[in-house]
């Protein structure tokens, strides 16, 4: 399963680009990109989209991959993972309804 930094990494190295060149290319700095294609960075959303659409991938996907990462990273050392999200889901669900009737 890939993360969102094995993404941007295969479309770049599948391009034949440089960490420089995507970096200029994107206005972020040549080892924040490094970071984010290894993890040890998380990017902004702006900087998602920026991503997606540099390398004309579908914005949605590459958003899901992105927060799927950082909810998978907040509770992968937890023993109730299942519980954890179907109740996150439900909560999300919840104030999505709240934020939209307003």
């Amino acid at each position: 399963m890939e993360t969102f930094g094995d993404i941007i990494k295969n479309e770049r190295e599948g391009k034949g680009l440089l960490l420089r060149q995507v970096a200029s290319a994107l206005e972020i700095d040549q080892a924040i990109v490094s970071k984010f294609e290894r993890g040890e960075r998380k990017p902004t959303k702006e900087q998602v989209e920026k991503f997606a659409e540099y390398y004309n991938l579908d914005k949605n996907n590459l958003v899901t991959s992105w927060l799927s990462d950082k909810i998978a990273n907040t509770i992968f050392y937890e023993e109730n993972i299942g519980e954890v999200l179907k109740v996150a889901e439900e909560k999300a669900i919840y104030l999505k309804t709240i934020h939209d009737g307003r």
